[in-house]
């Protein structure tokens, strides 16, 4: 194994989705930014394998350190959990078995065997039959690594968002705009522009209200809750500049304006980095890292896409781009 490379541990998803095939597809790609381990079923990536016409073998490893870390094979830790293999199917089984994927991750990061995780999608309704109660990946990691502030951070070409919060109603959601949860994912987003190399970042706040409230005219939660925490977080040294319109935010950010947008919600800061990376209408681009965890986490930005699981046709763009920036953010030393 080359140990000037990190070494970075991919969860294989749900085995029924796309995660298996866009590994296989990126492989080639990515193992010039990290030595790669995938955390998985030896069994349904041999199957990519063969769904993706590759010229690769899966080696089965016990460890990280045994990774060798050559072009012509996927080395794989080998759960062995997945049987009566079928693609595009909801299956409890499937469920239980991502979500092991992501557990033997996690510990492998906290003990030092990887130096960071790149997640393939997982299936929030098979994962629900299996029991668990996380509405994602994110909720699960912050668990497992004992984190209290943690938010989102979604990177396509020039554009940064980050979360106030993500998989809530919206009517919950407008409620978890607080001075104290702003301010605290404000303070995330520095520290995570940082681990990305970026000095003296600068920040945008996008409103909650349209036109940030307009002076009050549409509401009161931009002055009452947004620009407190502004306030504080510039007394604090942060280059952070807000509420913005959000419609019109995410453009001047793309522009060069800021370095990250905070977002309120979910959909605020989806729907501009999706309209980026999903314009083309055939690669699907785009990363989603965890921030504040004590272990680096990037992930790709799309769905298990049950109706093209098994074809081979599944772009591999965004895993691409997770792996190279958990990758960048592990040699930053963050």
């Amino acid at each position: 194994m080359e140990t000037d490379k990190p070494l970075v541990g991919i969860t294989m998803g749900d085995p029924s989705g796309i995660g298996p095939e866009v590994i296989v597809s990126a492989y080639t790609d990515f193992i010039g930014a990290a030595s790669i381990v995938v955390i998985g079923d030896a069994d349904v990536m041999d199957r990519a394998v063969d769904v993706c016409e590759a010229d690769l073998a899966v080696r089965t490893i016990d460890e990280p350190a045994s990774i060798r870390g050559d072009a012509g094979a996927i080395d794989v830790i080998d759960l062995d959990n997945v049987d009566d293999f079928e693609y595009g199917v909801v299956k409890e089984e499937y469920g239980e078995a991502s979500l092991e994927f992501v557990k033997r991750a996690i510990r492998l990061a906290l003990d030092g065997g990887i130096d960071a995780i790149a997640t393939a999608p997982i299936n929030k309704q098979s994962t629900k039959l299996a029991g668990s109660t996380y509405a994602g990946h994110t909720g699960m990691l912050a668990d497992y690594t004992d984190t209290q502030n943690y938010s989102m951070m979604l990177i396509e070409e020039s554009l940064r968002v980050t979360h106030v919060s993500t998989h809530v109603p919206l009517r919950e959601a407008c409620d978890l705009v607080t001075a104290e949860s702003v301010y605290e994912t404000i303070e995330l987003t520095a520290a995570a522009l940082e681990d990305l190399g970026i000095d003296e970042p600068t920040i945008a706040v996008a409103g909650l209200n349209p036109h940030a409230s307009d002076g009050g005219l549409l509401g009161d939660e931009d002055a009452a809750e947004i620009e407190p925490a502004i306030v504080r977080a510039r007394d604090d040294g942060i280059d952070v500049f807000g509420p913005e319109s959000p419609d019109t935010v995410y453009v001047s950010a793309a522009g060069g304006a800021a370095d990250c947008v905070v977002s309120m919600y979910h959909d605020q800061g989806h729907i501009p980095i999706k309209m980026l990376g999903f314009s083309d209408g055939a690669s699907v681009s785009g990363v989603n890292m965890t921030i504040g965890l004590p272990i680096i986490r990037t992930s790709v930005d799309h769905g298990t896409a049950f109706d093209i699981a098994g074809e081979g046709i599944a772009s591999p763009t965004s895993m691409i781009d997770a792996v190279e920036l958990a990758a960048q953010v592990a040699s930053n030393g963050a």
